[in-house]
């Protein structure tokens, strides 16, 4: 797949990614990196961005990532993903993600994220195994 095929598939974003507001940044078959702001509806009760809404970017990232890599017929799935919370983003601030490889193989591909506040403070570490596998879309 060529330079502008992976682009394609990196902006065609799942209804899923549209719904949490995340906004794509950069994406090429070493890094991903996008944004999401940390809005009320995504918030836990203490008035910071929920925990779920953190993990659920940081495995579209690695989703995104891991798909650019992919060859034809291939598609990806998430089998473990293992969080870090370190700070908390709070309601109004902006969330920003870079996933970056930490290894890439036939079968599976570990991707590590980053997400920063937007004092550039890391909040959260997620480290994810997506698995590689042939796949045919049901008709």
């Amino acid at each position: 797949m060529d330079e502008q095929g992976r682009a394609h598939l990196a902006a065609d974003q799942p209804e899923f990614s549209r719904f949490l507001g995340i906004r794509m940044i950069s994406a090429d078959r070493d890094e991903v990196r996008a944004e999401m702001t940390a809005t009320r509806e995504l918030s836990n009760r203490n008035g910071v961005l929920h925990g779920g809404a953190i993990m659920g970017f940081a495995d579209n990232l690695g989703g995104t990532a891991a798909t650019i890599n992919l060859g034809q017929g291939q598609a990806t799935t998430t089998l473990e993903s293992k969080t870090n919370f370190l700070r908390p983003i709070r309601i109004g601030d902006v969330a920003i993600g870079r996933c970056v490889a930490l290894h890439k193989g036939r079968k599976t591909m570990i991707w590590q994220t980053t997400i920063s506040r937007g004092d550039g403070k890391v909040a959260a570490i997620v480290t994810q195994t997506q698995m590689v596998m042939e796949w045919q879309a049901r008709d």
